[in-house]
C-alpha cells in the first residue's frame, strides 16, 4: 500500500514486537469492511440490527471493567516533566516506552494486526493531518471507519513524508490494572493498552485529535480545540460560523445541531453543523481564523439522546452505525437506551448481555439501568440532516464567534461578551461547571475546566494559556469575538430559567449581531451583558423581567468567584501569562 520508508520501518518493529499470526491493511474498500463485519458477527464481537428499522447498524458490548475514558491512566509522556504541565498525567517517555512495549509483547500471537491508515478532516485538506494506527481489534476498525477517512488515498496524501502520528492499540487482556492510554508529544506517538473502549482505543479521537494536535499546534502556530462548529444561515441566506467550547454534560451535541424555533424556520432561519466535538482552526489567507472538524463521524452519548432532545443526532443513528453498550430490544431486534422514549421495553438484553427486568427499572438507580450510561452510538456525519456543505471542502469555514459555557446556577448570566482577545482569553482559562446529581460526590461543587480542555490538553496549561494570547496578537482586528453563555441559571427550586435546546438560537442570533455591529451591550464588570429587548423572545412563553435576572451580574457572587479563579490560578506558577493575572486583577477591581 505504501512505499513510505518511515511507515514501513514502523511497521517492521510493531509486527516484531506483537507477532500477528496474519497481517491485514486497511483500504478503506466497503467489500473489504462488509468481510470484517461479516467476521465480528460470526465470533459474536458484535449483533447485526433489525436491517428494515436500522440498515447496516450493529451492536457491540465492551467488558464491564472497560466502559469509560480512563483519566488517571492517561498519560502526557514528555522529556521535561513540566512540559505535561500540573494538570497531565507525566512519565518519562523511555520509562514508559518500556512498560507499554513488555505489557504489548506478543500479544497479537493467535491474531490479525490491521493496519489503518487515516486522515484527520477531508484527505488532502492542507488543516488535515495523518495517522496509522495497528490494531487487534475489528471493533476498532469498524470505528475508525467511520470517525475518520480511511484507506490507500490516505498513503497517497501522505507520499514519503515523516509528518505522520503512530498509533499502536492493542487489546491484550483488557486488564484495567496495565491500562495505559499514552500520548508522547514530542514523537507523534500514541500507545494504548488493555482497552477495547471507543475513548481510548479510536486513537484518532481525543489522542491524536486533541493531546497530539494540541501541541503540534502549539509548535506550528494553530490550535485543536475542544468545540462544536455551527453555521446559523439568515433569511437572506448568509452564513455566519461559531465555534463553543463547554464540559461535558453541558450540551455541546445539541447546541451542534439545534432545530432553530419555528417562528425563526418560518422567517427563513437555518443551523448547519460542521462539527459537534472538535475543531482545528488555522489563520487563513485573509487573516481570518479557519476551522475544519477533523472527525468522519458523531461519538455521542446515547442516554438522553431522543426525538426532543436532539432530533438531528437521533436521525444520524438510524443507519450505517454501531452502538456500543446499549440494550437490545429482543422484540424486533433494534437498541434502546433511557431517555429514547417513554417505552421500557418487556424483552430485552442490557448492556452486559443480561435479561432485564423493565419492572426493577429505578431511575436513581444506574445499576437498573438497560443501558450504560456511557453507551454510544458511531454514526457517520453525512447521516446528519443538517450537516453543512462545508463538511467535505476542507477549506475550512471562517469564525466569527468563539463562546464558552458551563453549569453555573447563580454566577454567570444567560450571555456575556469579553472586552476583547485577551480578557476572553481570561474567560475561557476560568471556565467552570457545577456538578450535578447525576455525577458522583457532592452537588454544586465547582470544577473549573479551561477551555473545556483539561482532560485534553498535551502540554503545560500554561503554555496553552500564552499559545491562545499569541494566535490573538497574530490575529489582530481579524479575531473572532469571545462570549460567555450559561444555559443552566436556576430559580430557588432548582429549576432550570431558560428553556435551552433551540431557543438558545436566540442566544446565538445576538451573538453575531453583536459581532456584526447590530446590536447594543451594557458594559459590566465582567463584560458585555445584552439589553433584555435586543434577546427576541417572540412567541416564547418568558417575560422580560426574568429575562433581565438571569441576564444580571451579582457583584457579590463573582466576588467570591474572583477569589476562586485566584487559588485555580495558583497551580500553573510562573508558566501563568502575566496578562491573565492582570486580568484578574482587573476583575477584582471593577468588582470593588
Amino acid at each position: 500500500m505504501t512505499e513510505n520508508k518511515t511507515v514501513l520501518k514502523w511497521l517492521d518493529e510493531m509486527k516484531a514486537l506483537l507477532t500477528p499470526d496474519e497481517v491485514i491493511w486497511i483500504d478503506g474498500s466497503e467489500a473489504q469492511l462488509d468481510t470484517l463485519r461479516r467476521e465480528a458477527v460470526e465470533t459474536g464481537e458484535m449483533i447485526k440490527l433489525n436491517e428494515e428499522k436500522l440498515p447496516g447498524c450493529y451492536l457491540h458490548r465492551t467488558k464491564p471493567n472497560d466502559v469509560a475514558r480512563v483519566e488517571d491512566r492517561t498519560f502526557i509522556c514528555t522529556t521535561k516533566e513540566e512540559d505535561a504541565g500540573p494538570t497531565n498525567h507525566w512519565c518519562d517517555p523511555k520509562e514508559m516506552y518500556e512498560r507499554l512495549y513488555n505489557i504489548a509483547r506478543g500479544t497479537y500471537k493467535g491474531r490479525t494486526m490491521y493496519i489503518i491508515p487515516y486522515s484527520m478532516g477531508p484527505i488532502g485538506s492542507p488543516l488535515a493531518k495523518i495517522g496509522i494506527e495497528v490494531t487487534d481489534s475489528i471493533y476498532v476498525v469498524l470505528n475508525m471507519a467511520i470517525m475518520t477517512r480511511v484507506g490507500k488515498k490516505v498513503l497517497d496524501v501522505l507520499g514519503d513524508s515523516d509528518d505522520w502520528v503512530r498509533g499502536l492499540h492493542a487489546k491484550c487482556d483488557v486488564d484495567p490494572e496495565n491500562r495505559y492510554i499514552c500520548q508522547f508529544p514530542e514523537d507523534n506517538t500514541i500507545i494504548s493498552v488493555n482497552s477495547a473502549y471507543g475513548g481510548n482505543v479510536l486513537l484518532g479521537k481525543k489522542c491524536f485529535a486533541l493531546r497530539i494536535a494540541s501541541y503540534q499546534g502549539w509548535k506550528e502556530g494553530w490550535m485543536a480545540e475542544h468545540m462544536l462548529i455551527l453555521g446559523i444561515q439568515n433569511p437572506k441566506g448568509e452564513i455566519k460560523y461559531v465555534a463553543a467550547a463547554f464540559p461535558s454534560a453541558c450540551g455541546k451535541t445539541n447546541l451542534a445541531m439545534m432545530i432553530p424555533p419555528q417562528y425563526l424556520r418560518d422567517k427563513g432561519y437555518k443551523v448547519w453543523t460542521v462539527g459537534d466535538d472538535i475543531a482545528w482552526m488555522r489563520i487563513g489567507k485573509d487573516g481570518r481564523l479557519y476551522a475544519i472538524n477533523p472527525e468522519n463521524g458523531f461519538f455521542g452519548v446515547a442516554p438522553g439522546t431522543n426525538a426532543h432532545s436532539n432530533y438531528n443526532a437521533l436521525a444520524s443513528t438510524r443507519k450505517n452505525t454501531i452502538f456500543t453498550n446499549v440494550a437490545l430490544n429482543l422484540d424486533d431486534n433494534t437498541v434502546w437506551w433511557e431517555g429514547l422514549n417513554k417505552d421500557l421495553p418487556q424483552n430485552a438484553i442490557d448492556w452486559k448481555g443480561n435479561k432485564w427486568d423493565a419492572s426493577k427499572f429505578d431511575k436513581a438507580d444506574k445499576s437498573t439501568y438497560a443501558a450504560h450510561p456511557n453507551s454510544r452510538f458511531t454514526a457517520p456525519a453525512v447521516n446528519c440532516p443538517c450537516i453543512s456543505d462545508e463538511f467535505n471542502k476542507g477549506e475550512g469555514v471562517p469564525i466569527s464567534a468563539i463562546i464558552f459555557g458551563g453549569r453555573r446556577a447563580k454566577c454567570a448570566p444567560l450571555v456575556y461578551q469579553s472586552k476583547d482577545w485577551v480578557n476572553g482569553v481570561f474567560v475561557g482559562s476560568t471556565m467552570a461547571s457545577e456538578t450535578t446529581a447525576a455525577a458522583a460526590g457532592a452537588v454544586g461543587v465547582v470544577r473549573r475546566d479551561p477551555m473545556a480542555m483539561l482532560p485534553f490538553c498535551g502540554y503545560n496549561m500554561g503554555d496553552y494559556f500564552q499559545h491562545w494570547l499569541d494566535m490573538g496578537k497574530k490575529l489582530g482586528d481579524k479575531a473572532p469575538k469571545i462570549f460567555n453563555v450559561n444555559w443552566f441559571r436556576t430559580d430557588d427550586e432548582g429549576n432550570f430559567i431558560w428553556p435551552g435546546f433551540g431557543d438558545n438560537c436566540r442566544v446565538i442570533n445576538w451573538i453575531i449581531d453583536r459581532c456584526e455591529g447590530k446590536a447594543d451591550a451594557v458594559e459590566t464588570p465582567i463584560g458585555f451583558v445584552p439589553k433584555a429587548e435586543d434577546i427576541d423572545l417572540t412567541d416564547l412563553d418568558f417575560d422580560i423581567e426574568t429575562l433581565k435576572s438571569i441576564l444580571k451580574v451579582d457583584k457579590d457572587v463573582w466576588s467570591k468567584e474572583a477569589d476562586e479563579i485566584e487559588e485555580h490560578y495558583k497551580k500553573f506558577g510562573d508558566k501563568l501569562p502575566t496578562e491573565l493575572r492582570e486580568q484578574l486583577n482587573s476583575l477584582k477591581n471593577a468588582l470593588k
